[in-house]
């Protein structure tokens, strides 16, 4: 029966990292037009059980991204610097939405996992009842 809920486990952990993935993602194009505002990424990293296996994935810290923001030109806004420019964010919109989809489908792909395996332990109870 470990089979199965080391299965669940696995895929419970690559929900949850895909889930804080999708919540910094929505943030990121959230704040695409926020003055000054960075970019978070979140790297992924291997998590170990006691008896030292990996298999399962965690979010790692957020990050911010060190790419120097757009520099815009308005000379009215109230940001801006003595040649009318101020800093925009850093966020690349193509960029966050192609991140979020491939998180989408990475999740959707193992909540089909944690499915089918939590399908297969019920049958197998079902099996080992009669």
């Amino acid at each position: 029966m470990t089979d199965f809920s080391d299965s669940l486990s696995l895929s419970a952990s690559a929900l949850k990292a895909q889930t804080r993935r999708l919540r910094h993602l929505s943030e990121n194009i959230a704040n695409a037009d926020t003055p000054g505002y960075r970019r978070k990424t979140v790297p992924f990293k291997a998590a170990f059980d006691e008896a030292g296996q990996s298999g399962r994935v965690e979010a790692g810290r957020v990050r911010l991204d060190r790419t120097e923001p757009e520099r815009i030109y308005d000379p009215s806004h109230p940001l801006a610097d003595a040649t009318g420019h101020y800093a925009g964010s850093n966020v690349n919109l193509v960029i966050e939405l192609a991140d979020a989809r491939e998180a989408q489908r990475s999740y959707e792909a193992n909540l089909k996992m944690f499915e089918q395996a939590r399908q297969m332990s019920k049958s197998l109870m079902d099996l080992l009842r009669r």
